[in-house]
């Protein structure tokens, strides 16, 4: 009766759990997270859901019945709301026959209370009277309260067995031996032949056809409920999904970029060309940094330089392309374009060059040598989509990316952090919300060849900060 058994059947209706792929788990994953807090969420909402209907109950019955034998009702009252706590204490989104006795001990004690006498009443009645009181209805509130918390398998268990306890409730009845027969037949003098007006008011009858009937019902409605719990736990599901990709889509793009994503209907794997910048940062010099080094130093130093690095990236509405070894590519302007894609690069890389400088300030602080950052930064025209089969990635290909690469070569050459192209800074000044001190370190290189680009190239440079004792900062 388990919410992660829902989960299976809903995600792999043929229950193959082995040999699932990779997206299928981890909608498994995100789905049982889901369902779980949903769960305990619903849980605590049905066990106050019944509190309150307890209450009300407690408040009405005195109305209905002023007399001193209700107070029995009222006190067995708080017998359901004690088991209403323990299910609160027990309740898990795994199995729980704990919780699965509880909500059978609800549909006995209920079943109890409609088909056996009140001891404190005073009225010498026929026991089949019990079911002139129409306590029946009290069941469905049960029920109601079960689609909140539990799997619709635990609201379909709830029809059968609160049918299976009614049942033998009315049979228990039938078997007791009659006790107002005189009463029984002064009434049957009174109708005469009418043999269905004789049934229905005779103190004694039990009403077979009533109780049929009341159980038909119960089983129809708890059928229906049960279906609209395994349709919200489906839509759960399928929004957990949801919830999977947009994390995955934060894993590359920055928190405004998903949402527009989140929103938008056009689907990323429609190939297309437009401008955008194109950054590569990458640690000079680090096959040396690495060489005699501990595997856990160099992946805890790539670890402090990659988090800083996309920090500023997702910061300045950037796109995280990919990881690159000690390096990594980012664009502005993708998936869609802004007014101010090449300043968000350029005001990155300046944030990428201040992160490093306060890194290297940590080290130093722990005695571990300093490392230096370079960044190429080009703006032009790239193509991009999805491309693959089966598992897909977000691609940017063209002569900007290759450019902004070899640019971010540069930087060895002229022993500077930063190398952008002229293409870049003079898109940046054209940009609105640009400012003087983005380009205020920027010092105007005379065009140059790059490699894969037909026209020379104006350069920008900006060398590393340096510390009043020397210290490279940067």
């Amino acid at each position: 009766m388990s919410a992660i058994a829902d989960v299976a059947a809903i995600t792999d209706p043929g229950n193959r759990v082995a040999g699932k792929t990779d997206v299928q788990q981890d909608t498994l994953k995100f789905a049982e997270a889901a369902l779980t807090d949903s769960k305990r969420e619903g849980l605590l909402l049905a066990v106050r859901a019944r509190w309150v209907a307890l209450a009300v109950t407690a408040a009405t019955l005195p109305i209905i019945n002023p007399e001193w034998e209700v107070l029995y009702y009222v006190l067995m009252l708080g017998l359901f709301a004690l088991i209403g706590w323990a299910q609160l204490k027990v309740g898990k989104a795994e199995r729980s026959w704990q919780e699965l006795i509880l909500i059978f001990c609800d549909l006995l004690l209920m079943t109890f209370l409609t088909v056996v006498p009140n001891p404190w009443s005073t009225v010498d009645w026929p026991l089949a009277m019990q079911y002139r009181f129409d306590s029946f209805i009290y069941f469905f509130v049960f029920l109601a309260t079960a689609t909140l918390a539990y799997s619709w398998r635990t609201v379909v268990a709830m029809g059968f067995w609160t049918s299976a306890l009614w049942a033998i409730g009315v049979g228990w009845v039938y078997l007791q031996p009659q006790t107002h027969a005189a009463l029984s037949e002064r009434v049957r003098a009174a109708v005469g032949a009418d043999v269905r007006l004789f049934d229905i008011i005779d103190p004694s009858s039990i009403g077979f056809g009533a109780r049929f009937q009341q159980i038909t019902v119960f089983l129809i409605v708890a059928m229906t409920l049960a279906l609209a719990a395994r349709r919200s736990n489906a839509l759960l599901i399928s929004h957990a999904g949801i919830e999977r990709e947009r994390t995955n889509l934060a894993r590359y793009f920055s928190p405004n970029v998903v949402e527009q994503l989140s929103k938008n209907d056009d689907p990323l794997k429609q190939v297309r060309t437009q401008n955008v910048a194109v950054l590569f940062a990458d640690i000079v010099d680090f096959t040396a940094y690495a060489d005699g080094r501990s595997p856990m130093e160099v992946i805890g130093t790539l670890r402090q330089f990659h988090e800083r690095m996309e920090r500023d990236v997702f910061r300045h509405a950037g796109t995280l392309d990919k990881y690159l070894g000690d390096g990594l590519m980012a664009t502005f302007g993708t998936p869609f374009t802004s007014e101010s894609d090449a300043g968000n690069a350029l005001r990155c890389a300046q944030a990428m060059i201040g992160s490093i400088a306060e890194l290297n300030r940590e080290r130093k602080a722990r005695d571990e040598p300093p490392i230096r950052v370079s960044i190429g930064l080009h703006y032009g025209q790239v193509v991009l989509g999805d491309i693959g089969l089966n598992r897909l990635e977000f691609a940017v290909i063209g002569t900007a990316v290759n450019a902004a690469s070899r640019l971010e070569a540069l930087t060895r050459e002229y022993g500077c952090a930063l190398v952008a192209s002229d293409e870049l800074v003079q898109r940046a000044r054209a940009e609105t919300g640009s400012s003087d001190a983005d380009f205020l370190h920027l010092v105007r290189k005379p065009p140059r060849t790059v490699r894969g680009l037909e026209q020379p190239v104006g350069i920008w440079t900006r060398d590393y900060e340096v510390e009043a004792k020397g210290t490279v900062r940067g």
